[in-house]
């Protein structure tokens, strides 16, 4: 059987962790989270007092970049888990302060190249699902199969809401709301990669769908073609 490169793409809580964790799961694929390393970058930025709510010091990041090492590893489970200059931060880079600075910390170029090179490197091999903003674009515009994910964004604003009280922060829907709508839009208007839908890419609108069903969904379009039939 054929291993290929599947690539999923979207706006911010579509989803796109969630089913690519499980494709990669089912097809015993290797998952990478790219959104992980940028918030991985944006946590470094925080730590060194290089971005706030009112300054973000580019030039120093980009100078510090060489600092960065970004690895993923399995957990226990069989869960892969970024890791930070070898400190695991899967929880650290999942808050609401690291979601409102990750946008602005994506555009700088120099940030883009050296994470695009890591998965680049990552995904030479194939067998590899992989989530982000500009997968089926940029890093890997010849894979098989890509996904672009998208939903309302008061739905999607209703899953993180959710998920961050489950988390124990103390934040309101509105904070949600503005912080998914303010992500779009810069996420969508940024001169290096900006988030669009690749020519070939198949959407899949998950406003009103059910995490089982989307899995199935896109499952069965894997299946087709690693068989070949689409």
């Amino acid at each position: 059987m054929r291993t290929i490169t599947i690539a999923i793409d979207g706006y911010s809580s579509t989803g796109k962790s969630t089913v690519a964790r499980q494709l990669a799961d089912w097809l015993d694929y290797l998952y990478v989270d790219s959104g992980a390393m940028y918030r991985a970058v944006t946590l470094f930025a925080l730590r060194k007092g290089l971005i706030s709510e009112t300054d973000f010091n580019k030039e120093a990041l980009i100078e510090t970049l060489s600092a960065i090492e970004l690895e993923f590893r399995k957990n226990s489970e069989g869960k892969s888990e970024i890791h930070l200059n070898g400190e695991n931060v899967e929880k650290q880079i999942r808050t609401l302060e690291v979601s409102e600075h990750v946008s602005p910390v994506a555009t700088v170029p120099e940030v883009r190249r050296k994470l695009v090179k890591l998965q680049h490197a990552i995904g030479e091999n194939k067998g590899v699902v992989m989530d982000g903003r500009d997968i089926g674009t940029v890093v890997f515009p010849n894979a098989e199969l890509k996904i672009f994910m998208n939903a309302s964004a008061k739905v999607r604003a209703q899953r993180r809401y959710e998920e961050l009280l489950e988390r124990g922060d103390s934040i309101t829907f509105q904070e949600v709301l503005d912080n998914v709508t303010e992500r779009d839009h810069i996420d969508t208007h940024r001169e290096d990669s900006p988030l669009v839908k690749a020519k070939d890419a198949i959407e899949i609108d998950n406003t009103e769908t059910n995490i089982e069903d989307q899995f199935h969904i896109i499952l069965q379009l894997a299946k087709d073609r690693i068989a070949g039939r689409i």
